[in-house]
Formats: C-alpha cells, sequence, structure tokens
C-alpha cells in the first residue's frame, strides 16, 4: 500500500463514535487503518437515516503497522486509554495528528504522557452512535452540532476534511467552556441513570432533579475556578435539554452497568473532583457519586 498517497488515518477504538468519524475521513478520500481488536474488520459500514455506506479498511494487529501514519483518532474509552498505550507511542511524533474522542475535560492529559510529541486535538463530540457489530455502526445526530474542535492549526485542519466528510464541525476559541459545558450533563445523566438503574427519565423526577442541579452546580463553580466561562444558565440550558430527551432515552454509564462492563466515572465525576481539589473549592455531592460509583464496579467485576 502506497502510505503518502493514501494518507491513512488510524482509527485506535474503532466503536461507535470511532467508526463514524472514520467514515466521514473515508468519505474526505483518507484510507482507514483499524488498530487491534478482538475480531478482524476489513470494512467499515455506517447506517444514517436509513441509507447504508460502506469502506474497505486495513485492519493491523501491531503498532508497526501504523508507522506511517500522520494522523489517528483514539475513541477508546477514557478508562481504556492505558490500555492502547502501545499504539499511542507509534504516533508519537511531531509529525503526527491525534484526534482525541473521548468525553471528559482532560483529553489532552490523558494522551500526551504516551503520544508526546504529536498535536493532540482534543475533541467535543456530539453524535448519538450505535456500534451494531465490528465495523458496523448506525449513526443519529442529535445536535446541531457533531464535534466541536480547538481554533488552532490542527483543529482547523481536521474541521476542513471532517466537514468534507459530512461532520459538522465547529471550531472553538474556548474549547474548554464547550467541554465543561458539556460535561455537565454527563455528570448528571451518565450517574444518575446508572446508580438508579433507569432511563433518562428519571431526570424529570423531583428529588433527582435536585441531586442533579446540585451536582451541575458545584462544577460550574469548580469549572469558573479552572478558567471556564460557565454560568448558573449552563446549567438551566443542560437540565432543560436533560428533561426533554427523546422517550426511552439511556445513557452509556447505564448501559455499561447493566452489561457489567467497568464505568466511566473517573473521566466525569472524576474530572470535577480533581478540578475542585486543585482550586480548594468543596464537592460534597460530586465526591458522594464518585464515591457510590467506585462501589458499584469491584461487585460488577466480580
Amino acid at each position: 500500500m502506497d502510505m503518502q498517497h493514501e494518507r491513512p488515518v488510524a482509527v485506535i477504538g474503532a466503536g461507535a463514535i470511532g467508526l463514524s468519524l472514520a467514515s466521514a475521513l473515508a468519505r474526505a478520500g483518507r484510507s482507514v487503518t483499524i488498530c487491534g481488536g478482538r475480531e478482524p474488520v476489513d470494512r467499515i459500514e455506517i447506517t444514517e437515516d436509513g441509507v447504508r455506506e460502506t469502506w474497505p479498511v486495513r485492519h493491523v494487529t501491531d503498532p508497526a503497522g501504523i508507522a506511517g501514519h500522520t494522523t489517528a483518532i483514539v475513541a477508546v474509552k477514557a478508562h481504556h486509554t492505558a490500555a492502547v498505550a502501545d499504539w499511542l507511542r507509534a504516533l508519537a511524533r511531531p509529525d503526527a495528528t491525534v484526534l482525541v474522542a473521548q468525553n471528559g475535560v482532560e483529553q489532552y492529559e490523558r494522551v500526551a504522557p504516551y503520544a508526546g510529541p504529536a498535536h493532540i486535538v482534543p475533541g467535543v463530540v456530539y453524535l448519538n452512535v450505535e456500534r451494531t457489530a465490528p465495523g458496523h455502526a448506525s449513526l443519529r445526530r442529535v445536535a446541531a452540532l457533531d464535534i466541536a474542535l480547538p481554533d488552532d492549526a490542527s483543529g482547523a485542519a481536521l474541521a476542513t476534511e471532517l466537514e468534507a466528510g459530512g461532520m459538522r464541525v465547529s471550531t472553538e476559541a474556548d474549547l474548554k467552556t464547550v467541554a465543561w459545558t458539556k460535561l455537565l450533563s454527563n455528570i448528571t445523566a451518565n450517574p444518575l441513570t446508572a446508580l438508579t438503574g433507569r432511563r433518562a427519565d428519571v431526570m424529570r423526577d423531583p428529588g433527582i432533579e435536585r441531586i442533579a442541579r446540585r451536582i451541575m452546580a458545584e462544577a460550574v463553580e469548580a469549572g469558573r475556578a479552572d478558567g471556564t466561562a460557565l454560568t448558573d444558565e449552563h446549567v438551566e440550558r443542560a437540565m432543560h435539554w436533560l428533561q426533554h430527551v427523546p422517550e426511552g432515552s439511556t445513557t452509556s454509564m447505564r448501559e455499561d452497568r447493566l452489561a457489567g462492563r467497568p464505568l466511566e466515572y473517573d473521566a466525569l465525576t472524576g474530572a470535577v473532583v480533581r478540578a475542585a481539589e486543585r482550586h480548594s473549592i468543596d464537592v460534597p455531592v460530586n465526591r458522594s457519586v464518585l464515591a457510590l460509583l467506585a462501589a458499584i464496579e469491584p461487585e460488577v467485576m466480580a
């Protein structure tokens, strides 16, 4: 394969989000390399609004197989980042760009220890995607935007390609506030559905709403101290959105708990607690939620 001609993009984490972003770059003319995974994948298939598109891909099982790649998408869940360290080290070069499509607000800090000199581009993703089989995903666009990227040279270059592949992209001068704004919804809906076992309709319960507001108010204080432009209005918008999601909606954390998988609480609630600690702010509700979520995992994994 002529790597320079193909300009391949490495996908580290070929789940729902990784496949969707890779499909956009494939549509824009890039070849795609799937990295690792338990099952071989020779094509990716995305279904949107009943329309199915397919692209051939290369599948490699050794990080040496992406030595010539200068673009990568990291879409493993945050708590699996260390498990793909060898793949990230293969991209630790000044000529490489690594798009980190993970939840939370610490994407750069999470990947930088492994990818080092590469251009690390944090992304705030709004896609609603379900992985239906290895290499296959069903895509729904539930927001006005698909992904937000930083307003710098690397972010702008990725935005141009993703837009050419059909993604709705914004580049943001203040991506930190954008990421924390999404975090407000994630630190409420994800933990509260996982802890109660109920779908997103639980957010309309008056008692749960009071807890959710406390969680978000603490996060706003911690986020402001950490340099964001969050306001109380962000809480109101997040609460309104959470209480008006489509009937039957669920969250990834609830589904992970039901399936017995590890929960992504550290990248969400853990990030709020760490920011609060950096600025000597008390966040008792978030600390309590973090302790409750942390207590689930040993029982689930037994």
